[in-house]
């Protein structure tokens, strides 16, 4: 199964939402509040006014520590930005009501009875009870405002979170329609496949026993080699298919290799001419692979197309890329009757070797033949 990896990153958003300039500009706006309103007030007030003002640049780590050094400024001074962002703050990075309540009374009270006091404070008519009022209002909106914000933050962090559940889940049940497939591949290939080609290898074991000729008994007894190595192959491919959802690193050995080429030209039975030289360096188990499978696809397409042809196969390392070509002559005769074909196989080469980082290129020669070359680098697979 597929393991889920980190979470994608979230798109960068505009400038303006930097958070550097999120924690830079209430600070200020609350010394511009702070300019305008002690503009003619005594040094100390200008100081208090100041310091809750430069105090929200530390908001965020310690919001109850800045939300009292904002409080001097509020009382003494009629400042509000500063004392609003920090309620705003302890509300947003501390939701508890046990600090919001309180952190926003007091807030509150401080913007009631502020400084110097009067008898007007006491009073009890309508302008007291307005004041009051507005005080009130002056806490409580930027407390709801930065509860909303906290609890906004959460339901898309939870958002977030179903929707990766969500494409985790898809993810997991198109693994499983995968391997659902896979097993019904497999047990179709085997009830059909499995069961001519058995027959084919009974038949050419008969045939075998029951000739007189020897000719006809070496091709007989080809044909039943190869039904045997075909079948062979196939349980195996259908091992695999059966247990890959399951266990991803399910082997495929033993597969051929680049020393199993000469073996593969011999049983083509194809006048061949062969260059075998890839050099002395190790080449990657999948490379070796993809380079015999490219000459064994090539060697069927000619015994199919082309089978009295002469037939030049070359494979050589250039640098750090193997080269394998498979190129036939004309046919001096065109076979009346071939084995039927798609031309899958020279799509699933050429899809092999892109896979490796490589290439492979298909088509007919100028002199009325036809070659297949791959280029396979050294870093495959």
């Amino acid at each position: 199964m597929s393991t889920d990896g980190p979470p994608p990153a979230r798109p960068a958003g505009p400038w303006y939402t930097a958070p550097w300039l999120m924690l830079l500009l209430p600070t200020l706006y609350s010394l511009v509040d702070a300019a305008l309103v002690a503009r003619d007030a005594p040094w100390w007030q200008v100081l208090f006014s100041t310091l809750a003002a430069v105090a929200l640049l530390w908001r965020r780590r310690f919001p109850v520590t800045v939300l009292l050094l904002t409080m001097p400024g509020s009382y003494v001074d009629d400042i509000w930005l500063a004392p609003i962002t920090a309620v705003y703050t302890v509300a947003a990075e501390r939701p508890s009501p046990r600090v919001v309540v309180p952190s926003a009374t007091l807030f509150a009270l401080v913007e009631f009875f502020h400084w110097p006091l009067s008898e007007q404070t006491f009073a009890l008519n309508r302008d007291t009870a307005l004041y009051a009022i507005q005080s009130v209002m002056l806490a409580a909106g930027p407390a709801a405002t930065g509860l909303l914000s906290r609890t906004r933050r959460e339901l898309a962090a939870r958002l977030d979170e179903l929707t990766r559940g969500q494409e985790r889940e898809s993810r997991l049940l198109a693994e499983r329609v995968l391997i659902s497939e896979r097993g019904r591949l497999a047990r179709e290939m085997h009830d059909v496949v499995s069961h001519q080609v058995s027959l084919i290898s009974i038949q050419a074991g008969a045939l075998q026993v029951s000739t007189a000729d020897p000719a006809a008994a070496a091709t007989a007894r080809t044909i039943r080699e190869l039904s045997v190595r075909t079948l062979e192959e196939l349980r195996q491919m259908v091992g695999v298919l059966r247990t890959s959802g399951l266990r991803p690193d399910a082997p495929l050995a033993p597969q051929p290799r680049l020393a199993d080429l000469p073996q593969l030209i011999r049983e083509s039975g194809l006048t061949a001419e062969a260059e075998l030289a890839p050099g002395d360096r190790p080449w990657p188990e999948a490379v070796e692979r993809a380079a015999y499978r490219t000459v064994q696809e090539a060697l069927t397409n000619i015994t199919k197309y082309a089978p009295e042809a002469a037939v030049h196969v070359r494979v050589s390392a250039r640098g750090r890329r193997l080269r394998v070509e498979v190129r036939n002559d004309a046919p001096p005769v065109r076979p009346a009757e071939t084995l039927p074909g798609g031309g899958h196989g020279l799509v699933g080469l050429r899809e092999r070797a892109q896979l490796l980082g490589g290439t492979l290129t298909a088509g007919p020669t100028p002199e009325g033949g036809f070659e297949v070359r791959a280029d396979l680098p050294a870093g495959g697979g």
